[in-house]
């Protein structure tokens, strides 16, 4: 198996459950989400009007064309007070009808939509028409019940309409996916329209028309545009990929080739599953929900690990094509409970609630183990979304307090005297002058909603559907006749694995869901999430040797298939990552039985303890220095610290010594070439065994110190955090030599000058000595010099607890994107890693070891080969990459 990395999601009880919050609490927060909307609104109108968004920093608004490009950001800026228009049925949902009906006529007599630019038809349909269709909505029903809006004649809907025949040749392509972007006064054919080049669009793009264009046509009697929304859906849904019933990232709108294969709920795809479902709600139609179901069915079996949500590839679904989540996935549970699966829903909901209370907010991707992976956060409502969705289902005061936590994360940390500013940089708090309109379209609708009583609102929240962007579309559209006029691709596809009497062809009343509160609180209970340990459950009363549990962690291996019934048996399940880690989940519910359900809980509290041992000290790097000729001490290698063994930063001269392949090479057994270990420096390959029984197979054969080797193909210090390496939980005092750990890429270059150099002589250290030492003879310049980071911050609150059980096979790694350079730069936090590396791994075959010239026969060394370089090509392969590292992450940021 590959290296294996338990992230410990004791999923278990909180400090405290969720207690009732009274009628005048909620009271008291519904009004604080209408201050802080006055205080967006209105500096939007202050500063920003008629301008598409407001800048909350320089407090002006943001025109295209007068600001800096921020590249594909800005398709959704269209000089259409987009913004206001955005904000339209939020307005009405927080009881500002005279603010709403003066908004509808500066909607009315200053906005323009022919103008010359261009635009994202996906924004421009979620947002300008959906706010359009929405405000529509709400002036009718104001206007129905005879106290508000008695001019209005429908200008809106005649907006509207305007603005859809302006998105439709958009959607003149053979496949009826529509082009990414269209220019509102010219189309997309012809030189004066900018665009019309585009080959491909995102799915999401092409999926999330349906309920604009369907609400536009029954409003309006004209069915050409539901005819070209539903052509494009049909043609999505055939060319999904037949076997995993999944849909890819990015589509060729000519072609229909899938461009990114890669499949999950979040940024790309979202939305297209949140239609289908709401297709049928608000149409009616039962083959939307028969194809949601479908591809429901696959999100559950393939991408949904809970509570985690994994991007796969869609040919091969068991492979995951990442290992960071997206911030755009939070409103998945929310569409869950509109589906009625509820107890994923609360536990992929409860995983972004510790995210969010670790950094403040959800970071816009973020890692397995929870560490920022993009650390942006332009202030996403989904979050609050599936806050409230699953408030509704359970009545749960939780959840409130969830939204509490939304308003005071907001009112601390992104407002400013000019609104609320987008987070550039979540672990920093430092701003982005940005204030999105669907910040005002959907977090504050959501949030009111979710502290608001029956009564607070002014017509029944439940004849509505949301859109994507949170506007209001009426249930009695369904009620609407439907025709079309334009030819669809749709065939009917017959899926015999799937039985309909899977189908639930009613959506659940979320009245009704559940009638004891405490139900999501039980879910709850076996969630503990690792992001959080700041409240340790205590072990449960035992009598002495009874209830002993089945397996200790400290004698767990990945490895054995007894030990992997065990945890099956107590609830345990374990996460494959795409890098080979594996993540340990405890649900209680799904354990065989109350006991075994308690065996597990101590179990991962075991394995908790375990890795809070191994994480007592953060070690700082150490240094390997290559000191013989020609190198001398001119090229330093950055090592992984050991937790056991002797304490480099502690000894003023180091360990000097030359190095030597052990045999066999994993170190797993007695050394056989222990004639040539004695007295030097032993080179190990990381797999098969612990850490701490290699260092004691080399100390017994007379080395004076280890250098353990990754084994894992293409990994480098450069792209990784620090490797460290820890007890096993049981006493090492015995280990007197030191013992230090390199990641493949750095090992192969100490391989190398073995292999080409014989003798090779290294300093172990804490810290790289005067690179002078021993160099009277050297020429200058005789090699060029070559560091790796060899500073390090200590491990922050980013860090997870871990632990690692390593394992022979060799996997590739995935990079870690922490802060990793030079020496002088701050490299990214140390991961923790145990010394227990799991026993009995596949075998391997053992490399010959490389000794030097006094070595009675000539071996191969275990990096050698016709194809092998140079130390000169491999460190300058080296520098090369890690200039390529740092332009791919500025590339990626």
């Amino acid at each position: 198996m590959p290296n294996v990395l338990f992230s410990l999601m004791l999923l278990g009880a909180l400090c405290s459950h969720g207690h009732s919050m009274s009628r005048e609490e909620k009271r008291k927060l519904k009004n604080q989400v209408v201050e802080m909307f006055d205080h967006a609104y209105k500096n939007y109108m202050d500063h920003a009007y008629p301008a598409d968004e407001l800048m909350p920093l320089t407090c002006r608004g943001r025109v295209r064309g007068l600001e800096p490009s921020r590249g594909d950001v800005d398709d959704a800026l269209g000089k259409f007070s987009l913004t206001l228009i955005d904000t339209l049925d939020t307005l009405v949902l927080l009881n500002k009808t005279t603010e709403f009906e003066a908004a509808v006529r500066r909607v009315l007599s200053d906005v323009r939509l022919d103008n010359d630019i261009v635009v994202s038809v996906f924004e421009t349909n979620i947002r300008v028409l959906g706010g359009l269709l929405g405000g529509h909505s709400m002036a009718v029903m104001l206007r129905d019940e005879g106290q508000h809006m008695q001019w209005y004649q429908d200008e809106l809907l005649h907006m509207a309409k305007d603005l859809g025949l302006r998105l439709l040749p958009a959607f003149n392509t053979s496949s009826g996916l529509p082009y990414p972007r269209v220019n509102l006064k010219h189309g997309v054919r012809g030189p004066e329209t900018r665009t019309g080049t585009e080959t491909e669009t995102c799915t999401a793009c092409a999926g999330t028309i349906i309920l604009e264009f369907a609400a536009l046509s029954r409003f309006t009697g004209d069915p050409v545009f539901e005819a070209h929304a539903r052509r494009a859906m049909d043609f999505l849904w055939e060319k999904r990929q037949r076997n995993s019933n999944l849909v890819g990232t990015t589509i060729n709108i000519h072609s229909g080739e899938w461009v990114r294969r890669d499949s999950g709920v979040g940024a790309g795809i979202d939305s297209y599953y949140e239609y289908l479902l709401k297709a049928y709600v608000l149409l009616g139609d039962d083959q939307f929900l028969q194809r949601f179901n479908i591809h429901y069915a696959s999100i559950m079996k393939y991408i949904s690990q809970p509570p985690l949500l994994l991007d796969v590839h869609i040919h091969k679904p068991l492979l995951p094509a990442r290992t960071w989540m997206d911030s755009l996935l939070a409103f998945f549970p929310g569409l869950q409970v509109l589906k009625g699966d509820i107890r994923p829903a609360i536990e992929t909901h409860e995983m972004l609630y510790q995210v969010t209370k670790k950094h403040n907010f959800l970071p816009e991707a973020f890692t397995t183990d929870f560490r920022v992976h993009w650390a942006q956060h332009p202030l996403r409502p989904e979050f609050a979304e599936s806050t409230y969705f699953l408030y509704k289902a359970t009545g749960d005061a939780y959840y409130l307090e969830a939204g509490r936590t939304i308003l005071d994360n907001l009112n601390r940390f992104a407002r400013v005297p000019c609104g609320f500013a987008a987070m550039k940089d979540v672990r920093t708090g430092s701003h982005e002058d940005r204030m999105d309109s669907f910040f005002l379209a959907e977090m504050f609708k959501y949030l009111f909603l979710l502290f608001a009583e029956a009564d607070d609102l002014l017509f029944d929240i439940e004849d509505y559907v949301f859109t994507t962007e949170a506007h209001l579309l009426p249930l009695s559209l369904s009620m609407a006749p439907q025709s079309s006029s334009v030819p669809s691709n749709r065939t009917v596809i017959v899926q015999p694995e799937v039985e309909l009497d899977d189908f639930d062809w009613t959506c659940p009343n979320t009245r009704l869901l559940f009638t004891d509160p405490a139900f999501p609180n039980n879910l709850r209970e076996p969630i503990r999430s690792a992001v959080d340990k700041s409240c340790p459950r205590p072990l449960p009363y035992r009598e002495p040797g009874i209830g002993r549990p089945p397996l200790r962690a400290q004698d767990f291996m990945a490895n054995n298939p007894e030990h992997l019934e065990l945890l099956r048996r107590m609830g345990v399940s374990l996460i494959h990552l795409k890098d080979g880690r594996v993540q340990l989940v405890q649900h209680a519910t799904q354990a065989v039985s109350a006991v075994a359900a308690e065996d597990g809980v101590r179990f991962m509290q075991e394995m908790m303890e375990l890795s809070s041992q191994q994480q007592k000290e953060q070690l700082p790097p150490r240094a390997i220095q290559i000191v013989s000729h020609p190198f001398f001490g001119r090229v330093v290698l950055t090592a992984g610290p050991a937790q056991f063994g002797t304490d480099l930063s502690k000894s003023s001269t180091g360990v000097r010594g030359f190095v030597t392949v052990a045999e066999p090479y994993s170190g797993c057994s007695e050394i056989t070439n222990a004639e040539y270990v004695r007295g030097h420096i032993a080179l190990l390959q990381r797999g098969q065994c612990m850490f701490a029984e290699k260092a004691r197979n080399i100390q017994k054969a007379g080395a004076i110190g280890g250098i353990v080797i990754d084994d894992n193909e293409g990994s480098s210090s450069d792209t990784a955090p620090l490797f460290q390496m820890a007890g096993d939980g049981r006493s090492t005092d015995d280990v007197t030599l030191p013992v230090l750990f390199l990641f493949h890429k750095e090992g192969k270059i100490l391989l190398e000058a073995l292999k080409e150099y014989r003798e090779v002589e290294v300093l172990l250290s804490d810290k790289a000595r005067d690179r002078g030492v021993d160099v009277q003879e050297a020429e200058e310049g005789c090699l060029t010099e070559a560091t790796t980071p060899t500073s390090s911050e200590p491990a922050g609150e980013s860090q997870m607890s871990t632990v690692e059980l390593d394992e022979a096979v060799a996997g590739e790694a995935a990079p870690s994107h922490e802060g990793v350079g030079p020496a002088g730069e701050d490299a990214g936090p140390a991961e923790k890693m145990s010394a227990s590396e799991a026993e009995g791994g596949p075998a391997e075959a053992e490399a010959a070891a490389a000794q030097p010239d006094r070595s009675p026969e000539a071996k191969e060394k275990p990096e050698g080969g016709a194809n092998s370089q140079s130390v000169d090509e491999l460190l300058a392969d080296w520098q090369e990459d890690l200039e390529a590292f740092k332009q791919m992450e500025k590339d990626e940021l």
